[in-house]
């Protein structure tokens, strides 16, 4: 499987990114808080826009660009 690549940094992507083997990882609070602190990295300090994200057990689902 290939690295996803923006190939237009206007555009706006919807991406999900999953867990390996689908585990329940995000169930635990420390894990969850992990994902929100680095959104908000790339937020502050990257550029990322995010219009909608969902946080699910295993997988997160974002609205990005």
């Amino acid at each position: 499987m290939r690295p996803f690549q923006v190939s237009d940094q206007h555009a706006v992507y919807f991406l999900t990114l999953t867990i390996v083997d689908w585990i329940d990882v995000f169930t635990r609070k420390e894990y969850k808080l992990e994902v929100v602190d680095s959104l908000n990295f790339c937020v502050e300090r990257k550029g990322l826009e995010i219009f909608a994200w969902c946080l699910m057990s295993n997988h997160l689902h974002l609205l990005c660009r």
